[in-house]
């Protein structure tokens, strides 16, 4: 079963305009190295802030109709003048995709797999056809990170590969984070034009590798990424690297959904009486298990794609002229009524050394 293409426009949630020199054209990898060679630093100072935000209201709906002086910006408590704001859509973008390829993820691994292939094709070719201005790369991660295909702004690289993975191993979550910030080929522009967003298909957990959850919590937002979550844990389970996902998530202005949640949301009882008569319908194994898995994947994603897509951008010059290498908070208020925003927490004014 294929999850229909979803118009999918990914723009980077708050980051830093950095001035840094432009990264040469994606080279193509040579033969028989599918990562490819020639990855350039990630490296750049402050000069400006952006900030995309998204707004719901009591209800969870998108707010799309608001204007600049529907908002204020505040940084360390001092109010900002907007100096630029937009709600233009399909922003170039370069996607990472962070696969788990850990032991956990065994069960349900066709179905995401199935529902990654189709998101690269809806990310790198919204309209049906390629379009350059969106570009992504894969990492495959288990006991250890692997960059599985450089970045590329032709979607058959990465389709390919996720075809023939398969899920073994602990989960270096970590790591796998820390090689998408250092490792891979920059596209010209980065991080102002395409910006840099990453989505993690997994269920946070981290039990192999080196890196800490601070550090790249910190590395992250030194390069302007915006870390998504797909969720892989299964109902009524909790994973111990949930609560971790989410931090990763909304600290850098995106958020975790979970595909499969509510599997079972209309069947009381399903975990106390797995056999009984009203749930043999979607017990494992039967048709309308893989029916209801598969529902909760495409909605899962159908949500991530339209809050992405409906977000504000602001952008603004800190006003504040002693500019440390501190952490700097940003908070957003809106003229709606018991609204929801969602930004990243705040941004560092100079790159990691």
């Amino acid at each position: 079963m294929k999850l229909s293409r979803i118009s999918l426009s990914i723009v980077l949630a708050a980051a830093v305009v950095f001035a840094q020199p432009a990264a040469p054209p994606i080279p193509e990898p040579p033969p028989g190295d599918p990562a490819g060679g020639n990855q350039a630093a990630f490296t750049a100072s402050v000069t400006e802030v952006i900030v995309p935000v998204t707004v719901t209201d009591d209800k969870g709906r998108f707010v799309r109709d608001l204007e600049e002086k529907d908002f204020l910006i505040y940084e360390e408590g001092k109010l900002q003048k907007i100096s630029f704001f937009t709600r233009e859509r399909n922003q170039p973008v370069v996607l990472g995709f962070l696969v788990d390829l850990s032991n956990s993820n065994r069960l349900h691994w066709d179905k995401f797999k199935e529902a990654i292939q189709d998101l690269i094709l809806a990310t790198m070719e919204p309209e049906g056809k390629p379009d350059e201005r969106f570009s992504a790369y894969l990492i495959g991660y288990s006991t250890e990170a692997e960059l599985l295909v450089n970045t590329t702004n032709t979607p058959e690289p990465l389709l390919d590969r996720i075809r023939k993975v398969r899920p073994g191993g602990g989960s270096a979550l970590y790591d796998a984070l820390y090689m998408a910030c250092t490792s891979r080929t920059l596209v010209k522009g980065e991080p102002i034009e395409p910006r840099r967003v990453i989505i993690i298909v997994g269920d946070g957990r981290n039990n192999a590798g080196k890196k800490g959850l601070e550090e790249v919590l910190e590395i992250a937002q030194r390069n302007l990424v915006t870390i998504y979550g797909v969720s892989t844990t299964a109902f009524g389970f909790a994973s111990e690297g949930e609560k971790n996902l989410r931090r990763l998530a909304e600290s850098t202005g995106g958020r975790v959904v979970y595909p499969l949640e509510d599997v079972y949301s209309d069947v009381a009882g399903y975990l106390s009486k797995p056999s009984d008569e009203g749930n043999f319908a979607i017990k494992v194994g039967t048709g309308g298990y893989a029916a209801a898995i598969m529902k909760g994947i495409v909605n899962a994603i159908e949500a991530t794609a339209g809050e992405i897509n409906t977000q504000y951008i602001l952008r603004y010059v800190p006003s504040e002229s002693d500019v440390t290498r501190a952490f700097r908070r940003i908070s957003i208020v809106v003229s709606v009524p018991n609204a929801k925003v969602r930004a990243r927490e705040g941004y560092y004014p100079f790159p990691v050394q």
